[in-house]
């Protein structure tokens, strides 16, 4: 019945923005740690490739879904954003793993670390990072979402080497390195999993957090000449374009001219709350639902 598209600023220049920064960067950290010969730089520049592969991923993704709807996609390729979140979510939490597995040993034996290098690198890491957190800051998407979480984490990373590296340049407190990276590391993963569960939620076609389904009903039957609703759903493409199916009991006398007035205000609802898509079938008072079960004979 209405098939809503909002045109609004385009997240997949933001997506490729921020790959070719961490790719530019990544590059820079490995000459770097060449140069400074620091071991913990280069891991730290292995964890932002592993990072430019996802951003690259999400990037393909994110352009992949905004392709229109054609025989095999009746509702377009949006979804393909969702599952884009789904594996960067997964490769955000193994590595956010993966860094609690190195951190941990290292408050038994801390290893020295060169503060210059790192005060440099740092720097760079914040202002690099920090430009591609804000072009991406306002996603609406899952996919950017998740995207922003890994580079969220990627600052605050280097934030708190940055303040390593300036107490280790007069200590050799080298403990605090690992101890930093285990709550920070915690602080994103608990992030990360709370997007898996959104994100696994939208791909069970959960009805949207942002959504209430009993308010919707409610609207629904303010509207003249409805007497009840049934078979009332609500999901989501890619956590920011949703989808709303209803069926709509209207009184056995209503009208044709009624119930294109329906139509107009369930139109109208559908574009205050910024659906999608919406989809409603009528049916008079005496009709029986085309979803009734068929009794068995």
């Amino acid at each position: 019945m209405s098939h809503n598209h909002t045109h609004e600023h385009s997240s997949t220049s933001d997506l490729k923005l921020a790959f070719f920064l961490n790719l530019f960067f990544t590059i820079l950290e490995i000459f770097g740690g060449l140069y400074t010969n620091s071991l913990a730089i280069l891991s730290d520049a292995v964890h932002d490739l592993g990072d430019s592969m996802s951003l690259g991923m999400a990037w393909y993704l994110e352009n992949y879904a905004q392709k229109g709807e054609d025989k095999r996609y009746s509702y377009g390729y949006q979804r393909y954003s969702l599952l884009s979140a789904l594996i960067n979510t997964v490769i955000l939490t193994v590595g956010s793993l993966f860094i609690l597995s190195q951190a941990v040993p290292r408050l038994l034996n801390p290893e020295p670390t060169d503060a210059q290098g790192m005060v440099i690198f740092a720097i760079l890491g914040i202002i690099v990072n920090s430009i591609a957190v804000l072009r991406l800051r306002g996603g609406k998407t899952l996919n950017a979402k998740v995207i922003a979480w890994h580079l969220i984490e990627d600052v605050l990373g280097w934030a708190a080497v940055l303040a390593l590296s300036i107490i280790l340049l007069f200590t050799d407190f080298y403990i605090l390195d690992p101890i930093l990276s285990i709550l920070i590391t915690a602080y994103i993963l608990y992030n990360v999993i709370k997007n898996m569960r959104a994100t696994l939620a939208l791909f069970m076609q959960a009805v949207p957090e942002n959504v209430d389904l009993e308010n919707i009903n409610e609207r629904l039957l303010e509207i003249d000449n409805i007497c009840s609703t049934h078979h009332t759903h609500v999901w989501s493409m890619d956590g920011q374009h949703h989808v709303l199916t209803a069926h709509l009991v209207v009184e056995e006398d209503t009208t044709r001219e009624q119930v294109r007035c329906i139509k107009e205000e369930i139109n109208q609802l559908s574009r205050d709350l910024d659906f999608f898509h919406t989809t409603v079938e009528i049916e008079y008072g005496d009709e029986k639902c085309s979803m009734a079960s068929t009794p068995s004979e």
